[in-house]
């Protein structure tokens, strides 16, 4: 089984055989560790698990099997890693999934119905959500500084490389929410004493 991670970029990429895995970090094998005692649920080959700009109703743990992302109807990654997740940036960011993950063969997969509970009382968990993040991340900076250093010259979208990386490097999010167990919304602004 191929080590194909998401988030793999390349430029006139013919299939998506030719996409290459990005290096391995220990947060996926931490993930199937942290999810062991959640159920599994098979799904058959070309089902659709996460719909591009619908909200997710969960988040999964690739246990076994092989899936395509797909963003406007184009694939760009396969992933076949145990412990890949899926649906953890709609479930942090609280917006729709941004992509469209479809199963390539038939899987088994861990349901965490309740994500943000599940990361709230999983410290690990949430670090190794991060920590896949954070390397897809990486990953797409190191291939936007290639593009830069290639098209530096140019015009249009590619001359846009600079503003994109900026972007990235920069954009913070959403305000944060200091929420607590006591104040669990984090409305400080009481109007009773």
């Amino acid at each position: 089984m191929a080590d194909a991670q998401a988030g793999a970029f390349g430029c006139g990429i013919g299939s998506l055989s030719d996409l290459e895995p990005l290096p391995q970090t220990g947060a996926v094998t931490e993930l199937l560790d942290y999810s062991a005692d959640l159920p599994a649920r098979s799904i058959p080959a070309g089902e659709v698990l996460l719909v591009e700009g619908e909200r997710a109703a969960s988040m999964l743990v690739l246990l076994s099997g092989q899936v395509v992302i797909e963003r406007g109807g184009v694939a760009f990654a396969r992933i076949d890693t145990p412990g890949a997740v899926f649906g953890e940036m709609s479930a942090v960011l609280d917006q729709p999934v941004s992509a469209t993950v479809r199963a390539v063969d038939d899987l088994q997969v861990r349901v965490i119905d309740d994500p943000m509970e599940f990361l709230r009382n999983r410290p690990g968990a949430a670090l190794a959500v991060l920590r896949t993040t954070a390397s897809r991340l990486d990953g797409l900076t190191h291939y936007l500084i290639d593009v830069k250093q290639q098209f530096a010259d140019e015009e249009g979208h590619l001359g846009m490389v600079d503003r994109v990386i900026d972007h990235l490097v920069h954009h913070q999010g959403p305000t944060a929410r200091t929420g607590s167990a006591r104040d669990p919304e984090g409305d400080h602004d009481h109007d009773h004493v």
